[in-house]
């Protein structure tokens, strides 16, 4: 059996006890890490379960997958996933591998940033379409996904705001040299999704469209499900300069109107604009 397990939000004890007995029986488990992380490494996790773990980056899961898929039918393999397992479409192409060859699989769920990004009071029925904010480099610098973000604030809906991760990344001359040298990890913050989201603003501006969402409320989470989670209500014009700390991070641009108990408990978060006091947001 090939088991994909989340290992939800925060540190090594989110793993739901269903998924923590099926790691301590199975032969191989395998720790996705390149879609997200925890707030603990894996020697952590792999002095709670009691298991040695085979870290699975990028590159093991999506070109040698066969690697995970070996003898799966013969023993238990484990797969875990930071949050849910189908958090990622990489996660699916697993699956479809497994069934093509006939080997049986079964999934245990977790809490994903999806879901508990209602901690902020946001009303999750009141999201739309989900997007990823990528870094920009000098040459690659996307703008598409903001046509979604537009498109949730004409429908009066949030978006939610994935940011880039970068774990075990080579550089282009790397790459093309086959040099197997990684970079260091880089986690997008708010602060940078804020400044990049500014600047397509500024780009649709010079090509004469008005999106103008400077002074759209926005709400930044970091660490979401950790004893250190912080949430920050704030223009995406304040984003730009808000510390929430460490990663990971994510973004969220309200839908405009929004119902009076989502305004309620998005003032418990409010900052004002030099970020050091609270202040109410019904006017925003």
């Amino acid at each position: 059996m090939l088991y994909l397990i989340g290992l939800g939000l925060g540190d090594a004890k989110d793993i739901t006890v269903k998924g923590l007995e099926v790691v301590k029986r199975c032969n191989r488990v395998y720790l996705e890490s390149y879609t997200s992380v925890l707030t603990v490494g894996k020697e952590a996790l792999e002095e709670f379960y009691g298991r040695k773990l085979i870290l699975a980056d990028r590159e093991e899961v999506e070109q040698n997958a066969d690697n995970i898929l070996k003898d799966a039918d013969l023993s238990d393999v484990a797969f875990l996933v930071v949050g849910d397992p189908f958090g990622a479409t990489t996660h699916s192409d697993l699956v479809l591998r497994a069934a093509k060859r006939g080997i049986p699989y079964r999934v245990i769920h977790n809490a994903s940033i999806m879901n508990a990004v209602g901690c902020c009071g946001l009303q999750l029925y009141n999201f739309g379409e989900t997007v990823s904010i990528v870094f920009w480099t000098d040459t690659w610098r996307p703008e598409s996904f903001f046509d979604k973000v537009k498109k949730n604030r004409q429908n009066g809906m949030h978006t939610l705001c994935l940011l880039d991760i970068k774990v075990k990344e080579q550089s282009l001359e790397n790459l093309i040299k086959g040099r197997k040298i990684f970079e260091p990890p880089r986690f997008m913050s708010v602060n940078q999704a804020a400044q990049q989201l500014l600047e397509i603003v500024q780009n649709q501006r010079i090509r004469g469209e008005e999106p103008g969402i400077e002074e759209t409320l926005c709400v930044g989470l970091a660490r979401v499900g950790a004893e250190d989670q912080k949430i920050a209500a704030c223009t995406l014009q304040q984003m730009c300069t808000v510390d929430l700390g460490g990663p990971l991070h994510s973004l969220i641009i309200t839908g405009g109107s929004m119902h009076p108990l989502e305004i309620e408990m998005l003032n418990q978060f409010s900052i004002s604009e030099d970020t050091s006091e609270s202040k109410s947001i019904d006017g925003l």
